[in-house]
């Protein structure tokens, strides 16, 4: 019997051009503040996060907004629907979020989105700390994944 703290996940979108893209040197898992119509949209299936990204917006504040995810207007929602990729707020801890702050501002990283979920009634999002990838470490990414999948071809 499943323990009472444990919620089920649920994987709503994975961002694979991030992880094609970028080097992840840290993951996060932050909430996400949505209105009624964006989870409805979420649970449809109507969301992007294809050049989807994390920013502080000020120098001096501790808030995280997740910028540039498509969030398409719910179809059966009203006047009170929202805009498709407004900036939506992040909800983390005060310690994870002055730890995002102070590694995001080195030389070559930035924050984006990597997956989006629901844990138990919440969507979630998994955030990666993240470093560009050159031309040839992509080239170097696929190579790998093709040679593993010829070893397992050759294994069955």
């Amino acid at each position: 019997m499943p323990d009472s703290n444990e919620r089920t996940i649920r994987t709503i979108l994975t961002n694979r051009k991030a992880l094609h893209d970028y080097e992840i040197v840290q993951r996060f898992e932050a909430g996400i503040v949505l209105s009624g119509t964006e989870v409805k949209s979420i649970r449809a299936g109507k969301v992007s996060l294809t050049d989807a990204y994390a920013m502080f917006p000020s120098k001096t504040s501790n808030e995280l907004f997740l910028m540039g995810a498509h969030i398409q207007p719910y179809a059966f929602g009203n006047r009170e629907n929202h805009e498709p990729t407004q900036r939506r707020k992040l909800l983390l801890k005060v310690h994870e979020l002055e730890r995002l702050r102070s590694q995001s501002e080195e030389k070559g990283l930035t924050i984006i989105p990597l997956a989006l979920y629901f844990s138990g009634p919440y969507v979630k999002v998994e955030l990666g700390l993240a470093r560009g990838k050159k031309h040839y470490d992509k080239r170097a990414t696929l190579k790998d994944k093709e040679l593993k999948r010829e070893a397992q071809r050759a294994r069955e």
